[in-house]
């Protein structure tokens, strides 16, 4: 069994704590780092090599959760960011997923949501908390046809990827070479004008590509 690095980043001691007691309490994980703000974890982050960031959205400091996401995964690309948060904000989980986060958990959910988004995470899996998710992911599923240029291949790359699967894991489901999924990767984000491979969940989902019950999510 492989084991998990994970950074907490939490204002709040007592939580961070309890996190780090509660995850550590399995073998597979291990709590490298506790962050405090968005600028501390990003000052850390490349010395503690973590595998997966629990991030808090409101923190103190200039810099929130969301904006925290979209540069660790823009210097860190490799590492997967699962919210913990007590918003309940629909515009906050869609900000979060489309700055980079794989997974999104509410605080007061049940704490093996969190472990499972953990895990999720570090495999490239999507864990949405579907106290938050459901009307917010049903709203963008219920959205207009697809209607943008993509090839079946495309297609179903795309479905590949909002599965959160990596590049090696997509070329052996589909029978093709990993440069060939990286060639259809760079053609899909230029054709949607997206940033980065995160925010496919939310186009796959808005254009009906994939439906929630395809999703890892756990209600």
């Amino acid at each position: 069994m492989s084991l998990i690095r994970v950074v907490l980043v939490e204002d709040h001691r007592v939580v961070s704590r309890s996190l780090r007691t509660y995850l550590e309490s399995f073998n597979d994980i291990k709590v490298t780092g506790i962050a405090a703000s968005g600028e501390e974890a990003l000052q850390s982050l490349k010395e503690w090599a973590s595998d997966v960031v629990v991030m808090d959205l409101l923190m103190p400091g200039g810099m929130d959760g969301i904006e925290a996401t979209r540069i660790v995964r823009s210097r860190f690309p490799s590492m997967r960011i699962v919210v913990l948060t007590a918003s309940t904000d629909e515009a906050r989980l869609i900000a979060a997923l489309r700055a980079g986060a794989i997974g999104y958990v509410r605080k007061d959910a049940e704490p093996e949501i969190l472990l499972s988004a953990v895990r999720a995470a570090a495999r490239g899996l999507s864990v949405i908390d579907s106290s938050v998710a459901g009307t917010a992911l049903l709203d963008l599923a219920r959205g207009e046809p697809r209607k943008d240029d993509l090839t079946e291949r495309e297609l179903m790359v795309v479905r590949q990827l909002a599965y959160g699967r990596s590049n090696r894991e997509i070329a052996d489901a589909l029978f093709i070479g990993e440069e060939t999924v990286k060639t259809h990767l760079g053609n899909i984000l230029s054709k949607l004008q997206l940033t980065h491979r995160t925010q496919v969940l939310i186009y796959a989902l808005k254009h009906r590509i994939i439906s929630l019950d395809d999703l890892d999510i756990k209600r």
